[in-house]
């Protein structure tokens, strides 16, 4: 689908292209902790990280690589990424606020697959509803959603334009740890309001998100949900 001479991923909320690094690069999540946590990162300037990132990740790249976009409204973020070669576009706009520029529009034509794995709390049909009005193909959105909220909104949005959203239960994903007390309190009441089961899970101390696939309806049956996404 995403095959650089046929379509590309669009990583909504990239930040620092972090999705772009572990789909196109022999890397782990961990690999990466260990990169930007080294003695030899810390002591570096910006100018000099983004010099030695560009090595490394160009060392690392996959011989299937393919076409990735990053969309944040953190345009500096959006820009390193692109600076180092892990985004092939960058663009560093809110949709939530304003409409996308046409800078934006003529490559999201080419998206098939639209990640999001961070921010879908922070979204609505107004991010998602112009990127697919521009696609020339039938696209899938795979989100990681936080369990104290709800995504259905924005899978309205996607059932409209044909998209068949499914929901992979029971795995979770861990996001992140708590911050404080309160913040743990927030996050049990309302996996529990939303019918949910808090226990081990986020009662344990981390936030925990499931993943929702959107897709035509044709794809759900050649493709089952079950086959592709697998506990972490």
């Amino acid at each position: 689908m995403c095959a650089p001479e046929t379509g590309a991923v669009l990583d909504i909320c990239c930040s620092y292209g972090i999705n772009a690094a572990l789909l196109n690069h022999d890397l782990t999540l961990d690999d990466l902790y260990d990169h930007y946590t080294s003695p030899r990162a810390s002591a570096m300037t910006t100018d000099e990280l983004a010099a030695w990132d560009r090595e490394f990740y160009r060392a690392r790249r996959r011989p299937d690589a393919v076409p990735v976009f990053g969309l944040d409204a953190a345009s500096n973020a959006v820009a390193y990424a692109r600076e180092v070669g892990l985004l092939d576009e960058a663009f560093g706009e809110n949709l939530e606020v304003a409409p996308p520029s046409a800078a934006l529009l003529r490559p999201a034509r080419r998206v098939r697959l639209i990640t999001v794995t961070g921010g879908a709390s922070f979204l609505s049909s107004r991010t998602f509803r112009p990127l697919l009005e521009s696609a020339e193909a039938p696209v899938w959105v795979a989100s990681l959603v936080l369990r104290t909220g709800s995504y259905r909104p924005i899978a309205e949005c996607l059932e409209s334009f044909g998209l068949v959203t499914e929901k992979a239960t029971p795995h979770t994903f861990v996001q992140r740890r708590f911050t404080s007390p309160q913040e743990r309190r927030f996050a049990v009441e309302s996996v529990a309001s939303a019918g949910e089961d808090p226990r081990g899970k986020e009662t344990d101390g981390h936030f925990h998100t499931a993943a929702h696939l959107s897709r035509p309806a044709e794809d759900t049956v050649s493709f089952p949900v079950t086959d592709l996404v697998r506990a972490s």
